[in-house]
C-alpha cells in the first residue's frame, strides 16, 4: 500500500469516529461482546490479513473476508452487532501499516471495515437468515448481506478518493466492479464456515484454515492466469506498437469504443473480457504486412490490397493458437463480421468490434484521408445499420458516445499521425468515401 495521502486525513477521522460512535451505541444497548468468540475470530482474522489475494485490476481481497462473514453468522446467533464489526475492523490490520509514512492507513481501513462489516451484519439479522435450518436457502438469503458489505465499502472507497481528488467515481467503479464477482465465493464459504462452527463447535475453527488456504491458492491461481492472458496481450500490442504506433492506438480505441457498447447492451463481466482481447488483437496480422502497404497514402493495386488482406487470415490463426483468445478469434475476419438477422445465434462479439473499428476508422486521420466529422461517422454507421451492421450495436455506440459527452473525428482528434493525409479519400471497412470532393 502507498503512503497515507494528506489529503484523507480529515475523512479519515470523519470515518474512524463514526466508527468509534457506532461502537458504543452498540455497547450501551447490547453490552460486551463474548470474550472468547471475540478473541478466536480477532486473532484468526489478524492471522488472514496477512494473506491478501490480488484480484483483477490489482484489487487485493484478504482471505479475512471468508472469517469475516463466518462472525457475522456466529455473533448474529449471538445478537451481538457489534461483535462482528469489531472483528470486521481488523480485516485490512497488516504490521506494515504502523509506519511513519502509513500509519493514517490504519484508522481508516478500521473505520471503513467496521460500517461495512455492521451494514452485513445489520442485514443478516433482518433476514434472519441465521435461523434457516435449509443450508442453500440460507446461503442465498445470505448474498444482500454480502452486497451490504460491497456497497458501503465500495461507496466508502469512492468517497475517500473524491475526497484525495486524484481519481473519478466512474473511473474507481470500472475498477472495483469486476471484483464484486470475485468477493462473493468468499464470502458463501464464510457463511458455510460460519454455519458449521455453529453445528460443531469451536473445536471446527481447526478446519477453517483448510477452507481459507484452498480459497487462497485457488484465486492466486485465477489470477495469475489472468495476468498471463493480459501479458500475452499487452506483449503482443506492444510488438504492434513497435511496427506501426498508429494501428497499436487504433486497437486501444476501437477496445475502449466496444467497451462502450458491452456496457449500453449489459454484456457479462466474463463477455466483456473476452470482447476487450476481441477488440485489442482485431488487427495483429498487420505485423505480417509491410509498412509501405500499411500506410499507403492511395488507392492499392490488386496485389497490395491481397497482401493487406493475408493480415486477417494470420489474425485468425494467431488467435486461434492461443487458448484463451481462441473464442474471439473469427473477430479478425472481415467475412464473419457482415450483419445477418436471419442468424439471431451468431455471437455479438464480432458484430461489436466491426462497428468500433468502422467507427474509429472515420474518425481518426489516415493516411490516405483526414479525419471525418462525427456526425458524419454516425450518420453513415445508420445508413448501414441492418445491412452491415447490427443496428442495436450501432445505436449503443452512439448513445453511449453522446451520453458520455464525447467528441472524436474532425476538429477533436489530440495527435494525428498523418499530418498531410488529404481531406478526402477512400474510406474503411467498405464504407467508400463518406466527403463529398469537388
Amino acid at each position: 500500500m502507498s503512503p497515507f495521502p494528506r489529503q484523507l486525513a480529515w475523512f479519515t477521522a470523519s470515518l474512524f469516529s463514526a466508527a468509534v460512535a457506532a461502537a458504543l451505541i452498540l455497547f450501551a444497548r447490547e453490552g460486551s461482546p463474548q470474550l472468547v468468540t471475540l478473541l478466536v475470530f480477532g486473532a484468526l482474522i489478524a492471522v488472514t490479513a496477512h494473506l491478501p489475494v490480488v484480484l483483477r485490476k490489482g484489487v487485493c481481497v484478504s482471505p479475512g473476508l471468508l472469517v469475516g462473514m463466518a462472525a457475522i453468522v456466529v455473533f448474529n446467533s449471538q445478537g451481538s452487532l457489534l461483535g462482528v464489526a469489531l472483528v470486521g475492523s481488523l480485516t485490512q490490520l497488516r504490521v506494515s501499516d504502523f509506519r511513519k509514512d502509513r500509519w493514517g492507513w490504519v484508522p481508516f481501513n478500521a473505520g471503513l471495515s467496521f460500517l461495512a462489516y455492521l451494514a452485513a451484519a445489520a442485514v443478516l439479522t433482518v433476514s434472519h437468515a441465521s435461523s434457516l435450518k435449509s443450508t442453500p436457502v440460507a446461503v442465498l438469503v445470505m448474498v444482500p448481506a454480502a452486497l451490504a458489505y460491497i456497497v458501503v465499502a465500495w461507496s466508502l472507497i469512492v468517497l475517500s478518493y473524491q475526497c484525495e481528488g486524484t481519481r473519478s467515481p466512474r473511473e474507481v467503479l470500472a475498477e472495483l466492479l469486476p471484483a464484486g464477482v470475485d468477493i462473493l465465493p468468499f464470502a458463501g464459504l464464510g457463511f458455510l464456515v460460519g454455519r458449521l462452527y455453529l453445528s460443531l463447535g469451536a473445536g471446527v475453527l481447526a478446519l477453517i484454515f483448510v477452507p481459507i488456504l484452498i480459497a487462497r491458492e485457488m484465486f492466486r491461481s485465477y489470477t495469475s492466469v489472468s495476468q498471463a492472458h493480459d501479458e500475452t496481450v499487452q506483449l503482443l500490442i506492444r510488438a504492434l506498437e513497435t511496427k506501426d504506433h498508429y494501428t497499436a492506438g487504433h486497437a486501444e480505441r476501437v477496445a475502449k469504443y466496444a467497451g462502450y457498447i458491452g456496457e449500453e447492451i449489459k454484456i457479462g463481466p466474463r463477455r466483456m473480457e473476452r470482447l476487450h482481447y476481441a477488440a485489442l488483437m482485431h488487427d495483429i496480422g498487420k505485423l505480417v504486412v509491410p509498412n509501405q502497404i500499411l500506410n499507403s497514402p492511395g488507392r492499392l493495386t490488386e496485389d497490395e490490397f491481397a497482401r493487406m488482406r493475408v493480415h486477417e487470415k494470420v489474425t485468425v490463426q494467431m488467435l486461434s493458437h492461443i487458448d484463451f483468445l481462441r473464442p474471439v478469434a473469427e473477430s479478425g475476419h472481415s467475412d464473419q463480421m457482415r450483419f445477418d438477422a436471419d442468424d439471431p445465434d451468431h455471437p455479438i462479439e464480432p458484430y461489436i468490434v466491426m462497428i468500433a473499428d468502422a467507427y474509429d476508422a472515420m474518425t481518426s486521420t489516415r493516411s490516405y484521408r483526414k479525419a471525418l466529422p462525427q456526425e458524419v461517422a454516425f450518420q453513415e454507421l445508420r445508413d448501414k445499420a441492418g445491412i452491415q451492421f447490427h443496428p442495436a450495436c450501432v445505436e449503443a455506440l452512439i448513445h453511449a458516445i453522446e451520453r458520455r459527452g464525447e467528441h472524436h473525428g474532425a476538429g477533436f482528434e489530440c495527435d494525428v499521425e498523418f499530418e498531410n493525409a488529404p481531406d478526402g479519400g477512400l474510406g474503411s471497412a467498405g464504407l467508400g468515401d463518406l466527403l463529398k470532393t469537388d
